[in-house]
């Protein structure tokens, strides 16, 4: 198994609410920069896959909470990848702050065709790229990870 990606970002003050932490609908959008950042150092160009007929879509998350992110604190988000299905894949974030686990999850995707929105098969060149980075342990989301290193 290859190192785990990671991507770091910094809380916005526009991203906490009256509790003085991060409000929990932006974890997802963490996890979605996460994700674009993770696909971006491992595949370049999003489009590309766009363009060759395969987009890739939300069908299940689940965010579990910890602790609170507050304004300014550097947040990592980790991205083990749990499984690859035939046309599906699992991701299972882990969110922490100075090593301190904030949140995890597990969020799966399907690969459909842009053009009619049906399921597809994971193009074959996302599966040989991924499969290093397979959880082969079937570690839990929140256990220890490491730093971004495509």
């Amino acid at each position: 198994m290859r190192e785990i990606f990671a991507h770091r970002l910094r809380v916005r003050y526009s991203e906490c609410d009256q509790q003085g932490v991060v409000f929990n609908g932006h974890y997802l959008f963490f996890y979605d920069v996460a994700l674009t950042e993770m696909w971006r150092a491992l595949f370049g160009d999003y489009a590309q896959m766009v363009d060759q007929g395969y987009d890739l879509v939300v069908a299940e998350a689940r965010i579990r909470f910890r602790e609170g992110a507050r304004f300014d604190e550097l947040l990592e988000v980790s991205m083990p990848v749990a499984h690859l299905g035939t046309t599906s894949m699992v991701v299972r974030p882990v969110f922490r702050i100075d090593g301190r686990l904030i949140a995890d999850g597990e969020v799966r995707h399907v690969f459909i065709d842009p053009a009619s929105k049906a399921k597809k098969e994971m193009p074959p060149q996302v599966r040989s790229v991924l499969e290093p980075y397979l959880d082969g342990a079937g570690q839990a989301a929140g256990a220890a990870s490491g730093s971004q290193s495509p």
